[in-house]
């Protein structure tokens, strides 16, 4: 009566564990890794810094920016940052190319160098602009490197 009373017992055993998803190994089987969200990844790091390279440049100023599902980092208009990327479809030189009309600079040679590291759209970034001096980098007319 005993055998019969153990391979009983080990058969519910079997039973549950297939109910419960569990194999023969005695661990669960995992689900596959879903996204956590409906969105791609966005998340940049931005600075800005004196040099004629980001190789050679001081930084002076570093902020991050994250744009998907909604706009945060320590960017200081990351909303607008964020408004900004999407209009050129996350593509820096074109925000580059825009100046303030009527802008007069000096001739002064003292580059300034901004970049973008990251991911924009679930894209990796690597984005790099030398401008002469302060003057220029101010006169291109977008928020994403003013800060």
């Amino acid at each position: 009566m005993r055998k019969t009373t153990g391979a009983i017992g080990l058969g519910a055993a079997l039973a549950m564990s297939a109910a419960l998803g569990i194999g023969t190994s005695g661990t669960a089987n995992a689900e596959p890794a879903q996204p956590r969200s409906l969105y791609p990844p966005s998340a940049l790091v931005l600075t800005v810094g004196y040099g004629a390279d980001a190789a050679s440049a001081d930084v002076q100023r570093a902020v991050t920016l994250s744009c998907q599902p909604t706009p945060t980092g320590t960017h200081p208009a990351a909303a607008q940052a964020c408004a900004e990327l999407r209009t050129v479809d996350g593509a820096f030189t074109a925000l580059m190319t825009r100046s303030e009309p009527g802008r007069v600079c000096t001739k002064e040679w003292r580059p300034i160098t901004v970049t973008a590291e990251g991911i924009w759209d679930g894209r990796q970034v690597s984005y790099e602009h030398t401008f002469a001096n302060n003057c220029f980098k101010n006169a291109a007319s977008t928020l994403v490197f003013d800060f």
